[in-house]
């Protein structure tokens, strides 16, 4: 079911961050993010190619506002002192009839340890509880992703799940935690 489609008030801010929709100028700062090994190391991908992240940036543009359940809203997290994109942060509709919702988010290797996990987060909980509805937001992760689960549990999402060896990443089994919050709790 198709609806009219639904986005933040663009930007929305933050005590040290901008969060606004990709532009074509966010590619060096997304490549630098989707390039790097350390960063992809819990992620399903590989770390990608100049092709592959023009592909990428072009899908992120796209996903400024959402019309129906599956797509993500992405948006990309820019330092008030800096300028610079610290981070990419995005919001899926997963199911309209559930009002179910998921959170996911990757920061640029150069920013990382400085809680724009956690602060670029809070802005989407909000418009996925607020604006989309929903009622139950997950945050799903590799079991290894230590930094990971503390932003979790920052944003005060509860740990809901552990599957055991549940997927074959990367040529090896991997485990995965689900993390969620209620609209109620928060």
């Amino acid at each position: 079911m198709s609806v009219v489609p639904l986005a933040p008030r663009w930007p929305l801010e933050t005590e040290r961050l901008v969060l606004r929709p990709f532009t074509e100028d966010d590619f060096d700062a997304l490549h630098e993010m989707r390039s790097d090994a350390g960063v992809s190391r819990y992620l399903y991908n590989e770390p990608q190619s100049p092709e592959q992240t023009r592909e990428l940036l072009q899908v992120k543009i796209a996903a400024a506002s959402l019309s129906e359940e599956g797509q993500w809203l992405s948006a990309a997290a820019r330092s008030r002192e800096t300028g610079e994109v610290v981070g990419d942060v995005g919001l899926c509709w997963v199911s309209a009839e559930h009002r179910q919702g998921e959170l996911g988010y990757v920061v640029h290797p150069a920013h990382q340890g400085r809680g724009y996990a956690t602060e670029a987060a809070r802005p989407l909980l909000a418009f996925g509880f607020e604006t989309l509805g929903l009622h139950r937001i997950v945050g799903r992760l590799d079991a290894r992703n230590a930094a990971s689960v503390r932003v979790l549990e920052k944003l005060g999402m509860r740990l809901e799940a552990h599957f055991i060896e549940n997927e074959w990443v990367k040529g090896e089994w991997t485990s995965e935690l689900v993390y969620a919050v209620l609209a109620a709790e928060l």
